[in-house]
């Protein structure tokens, strides 16, 4: 189909089409898509997911950025019925809206390209209140950091925001051969269930994120060294240390040793604690 429209996979765009039918069929199984469902997609490629989604779905919203595969899906009619093809950014796209508009209960499904694959995560954990779930083929190596345990060298921010937002069950590996072009690594499939108990309040995850990636940003360091050069404004030494004993949290630690909840607490915390200039005097 490429080839007869003129078109390649382009490997800045993270390209990489599953091109098998029955893997296809067993993905869209494992993701738990039921008969009243809508479900977005994001990444159509070559619409072989989108096929194997609109056979067990009430509906499918794909979304695809590159103009040549819309043009191509579009005059050989490969769509069914239920299928809205939409030419657009995910990066971009209102997915609020979209749900909201969808009247019924609404999953993502997608063959994430491996190059907006962690933006693209995050975008779907802000609007992780207006979905059942998500499924998602990643690089394994991303998958396994949506899985990691603290003190292992895959733990960092993705994992423990993530895991104070959603409980994660690991699907299948997919090798290269179930892709064109076939990539240098192994995929694997991710559900994603919203927690029912929500750890974080709807408004915290930002502030959480912000607090991880300065703990996380210099992993050599130690905690409070990190967050002292990470965080802006930095708070004081003192008040840093005033309040990871507080928290029972060894100032000498190094971020990975936190579990995620230790994380919330101290993002609760600081938030309370009056600006400070830093060691150094004032700005």
């Amino acid at each position: 189909m490429l080839s007869r429209h003129g078109l390649v996979a382009h490997r800045d765009l993270g390209q990489s089409f599953l091109v098998d039918e029955a893997v296809a069929a067993r993905l869209v199984a494992f993701a738990g898509v039921e008969a009243q469902d809508m479900v977005i997609e994001i990444g159509t490629g070559l619409g072989i997911l989108t096929r194997a989604l609109a056979a067990r779905a009430k509906r499918v919203l794909t979304i695809e950025v590159d103009a040549g595969l819309v043009r191509a899906l579009q005059s050989e009619e490969l769509l069914p019925q239920n299928v809205e093809l939409i030419h657009a950014d995910a990066l971009e796209v209102d997915f609020k809206g979209l749900v909201r508009g969808a009247g019924g209960p609404t999953r993502v499904v997608a063959n994430l390209p491996y190059a907006v694959a962690s933006p693209l995560l995050r975008r779907l954990l802000d609007v992780r209140g207006e979905l059942v779930d998500w499924s998602v083929l990643l690089q394994r190596e991303v998958a396994e950091r949506l899985l990691a345990k603290p003190a292992t060298r895959e733990y960092g921010s993705l994992s423990v925001l993530h895991q104070l937002c959603v409980t994660a069950t690991r699907g299948p590996d997919l090798p290269p051969r179930c892709f064109f072009p076939a990539p240098r690594v192994v995929s694997r499939f991710v559900r994603l269930v919203p927690l029912k108990a929500p750890i974080l309040a709807s408004t915290e995850l930002s502030e959480v994120e912000r607090l991880t990636r300065a703990a996380f940003g210099q992993r050599r360091k130690t905690l409070a060294n990190a967050l002292r050069g990470g965080l802006v404004p930095p708070p004081s030494t003192k008040t840093l240390f005033d309040v990871l004993s507080g928290l029972g949290i060894d100032a000498n630690t190094r971020a990975e040793r936190l579990a995620p909840e230790c994380f919330v607490a101290l993002a609760r915390t600081l938030r309370k604690v009056p600006a400070t200039v830093s060691a150094a005097g004032p700005a």
